[in-house]
């Protein structure tokens, strides 16, 4: 499989491969370590699965994402989806094991913390895939060859401001988002139950950070609020 071709108008280097490793082994740590009372062998397949999908993207962009192919479009965008969907489902378990009248406070503050900084990474990775492209695409191609944005970061409008910060956008470094800007702008729609960092343009990205936001909603407060009562 040959690197993606660099159009000469492209002057940011391709993204490196492993800070989104780090962050999906992350979230299936955290899948693997769920009390047993929440979800028993079925995390190890949600990890499994993980891991089976990873493994071969890794193989095709070790470093760098240069490298793109059908076969790992398919492969990736599916492995942020068992993460989100994984993620979804612990939501809903949880919820039902607080309704059922559990009373292993500790137990349910451990495993909102996991779910809620999961549910974090997982819409990372999503938006990271989906948005214009994807990875790869998002710094090899022209820019006007690229796919419509799904995001528009404070960097994609700043040129005209003062020079320091117009010297960080995209029309005048060719700045380009990176897992740390997803994560970001995942990590911060989590906190606010709204975009804050960048904003959805797409229908499909104004639903995915609405179901987003609405899951940190329930966390909060239908599982971190009760559990914090029984222990009181």
């Amino acid at each position: 499989m040959e690197p993606v071709p660099k159009h000469p108008s492209r002057s940011t280097p391709p993204e490196h491969r492993w800070p989104a490793v780090v962050g999906l082994l992350s979230a299936l740590a955290l899948y693997a370590f769920l009390p047993n009372g929440l979800l028993g062998f079925q995390r190890f397949v949600v990890v499994g699965i993980g891991l089976v999908l990873l493994i071969p993207l890794i193989v095709a962009n070790p470093q760098r994402m240069t490298r793109q192919a059908p076969w790992t479009r398919r492969l990736s965008v599916a492995l942020a989806l068992v993460l989100v969907t994984a993620n979804q489902l612990a939501l809903v378990l949880l919820v039902i094991e607080l309704v059922g009248g559990r009373q292993d406070a500790p137990s349910l503050l451990q495993a909102a913390l996991q779910v809620w900084v999961a549910n974090v990474i997982g819409f990372t990775t999503l938006y990271w895939e989906l948005d214009r492209g994807g990875p790869v695409l998002r710094t090899a191609l022209a820019r006007d060859a690229l796919p419509p944005a799904d995001l528009r970061f404070p960097q994609d409008e700043d040129d005209d401001a003062v020079a320091e910060v117009a010297a960080r956008s995209s029309a005048v470094q060719d700045w380009t988002p990176r897992f740390i800007d997803y994560f970001y702008s995942s990590l911060s729609n989590s906190m606010a139950f709204s975009a804050t960092d960048a904003m959805p343009l797409s229908p499909r990205f104004k639903l995915l950070m609405g179901l987003q936001a609405f899951g940190g909603f329930v966390i909060l407060a239908l599982v971190i609020a009760r559990s914090v009562n029984i222990l009181a």
